[in-house]
């Protein structure tokens, strides 16, 4: 996908609303919220890289109860013009069309190639790239398998959110490896995704959700990985003006 840039693009991931509570997660959603606001005034587009929420299923009639402000205010700029893509990540894979319906809003389920100006992106939550991680990639498989969803949707919604959220904080073969160490550049999985994605194609940047950990790596080649961090301890986003991307905190 190609499009010409006159204003800037955004990028945030790794919300996780609904986690470890409702109550506790609702300050971080009203800080969202006013970051969106903020951010509107001169987006050219939007991206959100993934686990939005800390776990979100789609029965045929029912989504999950709250976020009302966020899924409103998404709306609100959707509806004015401006697009927002949606990548989905480990904690919300079992979106469906409810995005797509409600909101028009595009959910990609696997990294998409973009182009803003003269710069090619490659972007996705991350989750299951690169080398490692073996036990949730297996998991991952089990869980967007067309039965796994299926039989998941005969619980009733009020034991099948309640179980979902305990085992998306409880069990980390669900959540991958999220910690927010550092392990070095050569230890990084999807850093070394990147570097083995260089060889056979190039891109002027990488831009991942899912490591909670915010950083820019220079790859060499005209070529940087970015990591957005996170909305739980790191309050950071990207920013991309035509020329450069960086990382900001957003502090109000």
């Amino acid at each position: 996908m190609q499009t010409s840039l006159s204003k800037k693009i955004y990028f945030a991931s790794d919300q996780h609303f609904g986690a470890p509570t409702a109550e506790l997660s609702f300050p971080r959603e009203q800080k969202f919220v006013r970051w969106l606001d903020e951010v509107k005034q001169d987006a050219e587009a939007i991206f959100l890289l993934g686990d939005l929420f800390d776990f979100w299923f789609e029965y045929k009639t029912v989504v999950p109860k709250g976020f009302v402000r966020v899924l409103g205010k998404l709306a609100e700029i959707r509806d004015s013009g401006i697009p927002i893509y949606f990548f989905v990540g480990n904690h919300d894979l079992w979106m469906a069309d409810y995005f797509e319906k409600e909101l028009n809003i595009p959910t990609f389920r696997d990294n998409k190639e973009f182009t803003f100006g003269n710069k090619t992106f490659l972007i996705g939550h991350g989750d299951g790239k690169g080398p490692g991680d073996k036990g949730y990639k297996r998991m991952k498989k089990v869980f967007t398998a067309p039965f796994s969803k299926w039989l998941y949707r005969w619980l009733h919604p009020d034991i099948g959110m309640k179980l979902a959220q305990y085992l998306s904080v409880k069990n980390k073969l669900i959540s991958g490896n999220e910690d927010v160490i550092y392990l070095g550049e050569d230890n990084e999985w999807l850093v070394l995704y990147a570097k083995r994605k260089l060889e056979t194609k190039h891109y002027n940047y990488f831009v991942f959700g899912h490591r909670h950990l915010p950083m820019i790596l220079d790859l060499g080649q005209n070529s940087e990985y970015v990591n957005l961090g996170d909305w739980i301890g790191y309050f950071t986003y990207g920013v991309f003006d035509g020329e450069k991307f960086e990382l900001k905190e957003f502090i109000n």
